[in-house]
């Protein structure tokens, strides 16, 4: 049984949601999210509360689907009402980053830069000029969005430069011996 799944997920104040079929459609002062549950569970709207279930509990299948529908209907709720964010830092000699219009502009140590455009949903912050933020309402595209900014130039073990999330350890390595 999952212990995630069996738990309904609190519809929050100032939220709007609804259920029509296997789509749940959530609207709050952020904006507007969709998501649609796989056929092996199906999900109500009880009161102030959205409850999954699985059609077929004993199936393992279902049973996994379950537990992923419920957090992915209480990830709608948070984008809505809070949004989500990821900070990148950016370690090295030259490292910098710029916004040029909404999109963002890197110097990573490349012979030139590199424009990341922003996808729909998605805003950067350039705080400091060695910060990025991602933010937008979607979890799963600002952590793409993020994950791809930071593929540019991953965090080497050696020196430890490149584009690393906030607080990230970086395994660091011994250079070589003489």
């Amino acid at each position: 049984m999952s212990r995630i799944g069996k738990k309904p997920v609190p519809v929050p104040k100032g939220v709007t949601v609804k259920v029509e079929g296997q789509t749940v459609t959530a609207k709050g002062p952020k904006g507007e999210l969709k998501f649609v549950v796989n056929d092996l569970c199906s999900v109500a709207l009880e009161g102030e509360e959205v409850g999954v279930t699985p059609n077929d509990k004993s199936s393992k299948a279902a049973r996994a689907q379950w537990g992923m529908s419920r957090t992915m209907i209480a990830n709608l709720m948070a984008g809505v009402t809070n949004g989500y964010s990821r900070k990148l830092e950016l370690v090295g000699v030259g490292y910098r980053a710029a916004l040029k219009g909404a999109n963002l502009n890197l110097a990573l140590g490349y012979s030139h830069d590199i424009e990341v455009p922003a996808p729909a949903g998605v805003k950067f912050e350039t705080p400091k000029p060695t910060e990025i933020i991602v933010s937008g309402i979607d979890k799963q595209l600002v952590g793409e969005t993020a994950a791809k900014i930071r593929s540019l130039r991953p965090p080497e073990p050696y020196q430890g430069k490149g584009v690393r999330y906030e607080g990230e350890f970086i395994f660091r390595k011994e250079g070589k011996k003489k």
